[in-house]
């Protein structure tokens, strides 16, 4: 990272006496009427190298926080033990909003926000590591829109957190560079994991279960920048059938209940090597934005690319899933003996090209073609036996970034 201060500017313990177990009331939060305050002005007062640590205990908060200081780390005694709760949170549109670069979150909850519980954005070299971020209440169209948000960020790191309950998205990375999103758990969601419009990200060994859709990687046409070159693998992705309780209009209120992987409008994706079972409607859906139902509510401009192109599926473990989709595609269950094969595209091709080349090399998985520019009238079990000319790289990331802590 770019800062070289020495850590001795770090911020001292927001509690005095973290040594014995702090005095809590009925509610189980921490008794310090100038917590807040005092965890604000640390904040503001942050320097390059800055280490905000907050001891365990749960903490009510009324207002966002905010962190614009380059070099910030900010973190807790674990992920269940220190717990900043924004039940009663009266103003400020986050949790914790930062546009700082060189920012570390760890070992620390965020709960309860109105909004979304952690935004970074516009920056460079964002961490977060072993971050909770719950409604606790469960699924709820009232909860915060996502989770961990970072956006228009260079070099991402998102690894062994826990999202439940956001309203869109738990992790959504998006106009994002250079992505690792990895052994993370993500439960309870619309999206448990998007990355949307983002270039370059691998996302692996996390667990999505009980979300709406498992896994999606978006491309959407009115953000400033495209994405593609995502690697999905080694993740869990299992039985992501909640009905989708996402605000009307949003982006993932378009998203079947029962989807595992979901790519839409997305260029250069690979899934490979995962484990993906029991999602009703389809383990892997690919999609054109003509299937989302925004063509007509929203328009697009013309350099926008609405079709999926070179998809690849590898060597995925399949088991169950497809057995009960949604309405509109109850009918060609009959193509697939009896439930929808593991991987369904709705069939829509650039016009300009001569192969979208959706590749399922993957045993006994079949590509079903929906056809829909033709409202299903062709859809047919079709060949994909094809594989890219070249496979994406490894995602890498800067060393102090990745440094086990």
């Amino acid at each position: 990272m770019r800062h070289t201060m020495m850590l001795a500017l770090a911020g001292g313990l927001i509690l005095a006496g973290c040594h014995q177990a702090p005095k809590t009331d009925a509610q189980g939060f921490v008794i310090d009427p100038g917590f807040e305050q005092k965890l604000q002005q640390q904040l503001l007062d942050a320097k390059p190298g800055t280490i905000v640590a907050i001891p365990a205990g749960k903490y009510a908060l009324t207002r966002s926080l905010s962190v614009t200081a380059n070099g910030v780390t900010i973190k807790g005694a674990g992920m269940d033990k220190t717990v900043l709760s924004f039940a009663k949170q009266m103003s400020g549109a986050e949790g914790l909003l930062v546009t700082g670069d060189d920012f570390t979150l760890q070992d620390i909850a965020l709960e309860d926000t109105r909004g979304d519980a952690l935004k970074i954005n516009g920056t460079k070299n964002a961490v977060m590591r072993r971050v909770r971020a719950e409604w606790t209440g469960g699924p709820s169209t009232d909860n915060g829109a996502y989770g961990l948000y970072p956006v228009q960020v260079e070099n991402v790191l998102i690894e062994e957190s826990v999202v439940k309950g956001a309203s869109d998205a738990g992790i959504y990375v998006g106009q994002s560079t250079n992505i690792i999103v990895r052994n993370n758990r993500a439960e309870g969601n619309v999206a448990g994991i998007e990355i949307e419009n983002s270039t370059g990200a691998d996302v692996y060994g996390n667990t999505t279960t009980g979300n709406t859709g498992g896994i999606l990687v978006f491309n959407m046409p009115d953000l400033p920048v495209p994405g593609s070159k995502t690697r999905v693998y080694k993740n869990t992705i299992t039985a992501n059938n909640h009905a989708n309780f996402g605000a009307k209009g949003s982006a993932v209120s378009s998203v079947p209940a029962g989807s595992g992987v979901v790519i839409n409008a997305n260029d250069d994706v690979e899934i490979f090597d995962n484990e993906i079972a029991n999602n009703k409607t389809a383990n892997i859906i690919v999609s054109s934005y003509f299937s989302t139902g925004f063509d007509t509510q929203r328009g697009r401009s013309a350099a926008y690319d609405p079709y999926p192109q070179n998809i690849y599926v590898a060597n995925n473990r399949f088991s169950g899933g497809g057995n009960d989709p949604t309405d509109q595609f109850k009918p060609l269950m009959a193509l697939g003996g009896g439930k929808l094969p593991d991987v369904v595209w709705d069939g829509f091709v650039d016009p300009k090209v001569t192969d979208a080349r959706i590749c399922v090399q993957n045993g006994d998985a079949k590509l079903l073609n929906v056809d829909g520019p033709h409202q299903f009238k062709g859809a047919a079990i079709v060949a994909a036996d094809c594989a890219p000319a070249t496979r994406l790289p490894e995602i890498a990331l800067p060393a102090e970034m990745t440094r086990a802590r």
